[in-house]
């Protein structure tokens, strides 16, 4: 009889358990949700920090945008934009003043096709 008495108490105790498990599962829970919680900021920071630490520069501001080959973020592409109208910039003095040059030439010549032919040049180089 004392031996079914002590299985009836150790039902009961986990009849009770039984009924605790929820809380103690729904405390478990909420104690792994605030570790979670706690973690995943500090991981997207230390994350986010070592993106930002292995983040190429915007651009290559020791070169001359003639010689600029990397662009990178918002920053490098606002500057390859600058770089690409200086270019295109300098691509028309380059060739207004090689037409000048060229003109020179044609008129000491007396070069009368040469002469229109550098002229319309001029005319949609220089500006």
């Amino acid at each position: 009889m004392h031996n079914n008495a002590h299985h009836s108490q150790h039902i009961n105790v986990l009849l009770g358990r039984r009924y605790a498990a929820p809380m103690c599962l729904t405390l478990y829970t909420q104690g792994v949700q605030a570790l979670f919680n706690k973690l995943i900021p500090v991981s997207l920071i230390v994350l986010l920090s070592a993106c930002g630490a292995t983040q190429p520069p915007p651009y290559q501001k020791d070169r001359n945008p003639v010689d600029r080959d990397q662009y990178n973020g918002v920053e490098g592409m606002a500057q390859f934009q600058k770089d690409q109208s200086y270019l295109a910039s300098k691509e028309l003095s380059d060739k207004c003043k090689k037409a000048k040059i060229d003109l020179a030439i044609a008129e000491t010549e007396k070069n009368a096709s040469e002469i229109k032919k550098q002229n319309a040049l001029i005319s949609n180089t220089c500006i």
